[in-house]
């Protein structure tokens, strides 16, 4: 009888290598970095190799929203981006409660 590996996935079957481990990263962050920047309003543009993400803010009663950060990805890390975004969300509001987004419609930039 062939082995086989156990439910915890502990022993693979032989000549099936474990896969790699996940490298360890350790983040280093300034200490003005890790202040954080409160931003409300996001503008998203794309081509076909990067998406640039233009983090803003807007005050109430002011038309001119002044941009406090600028990131560029590219497509495959903003995918992965919008999938952690969307899993973080789903674990927030089921801790939390629902989200209200607000009635206002999502602004479309290109």
């Amino acid at each position: 009888m062939p082995a086989m590996s156990d439910p915890a996935g502990n022993n693979p079957p032989p000549g099936n290598p474990p896969p790699p481990a996940a490298p360890q990263i350790q983040l280093q962050i300034d200490d003005a970095i890790a202040q954080g920047m409160y931003t409300n309003l996001v503008l998203i543009n794309h081509a076909e190799n990067e998406f640039v993400l233009d983090f803003a803010f807007l005050q109430p009663q002011n038309p001119v929203a002044k941009v406090r950060a600028r990131l560029i990805s590219s497509p495959r890390h903003t995918k992965r981006l919008l999938e952690a975004l969307a899993s973080n969300v789903a674990r927030y509001e089921e801790r939390f409660g629902a989200i209200d987004a607000g009635s206002e419609p999502t602004p479309s930039f290109h």
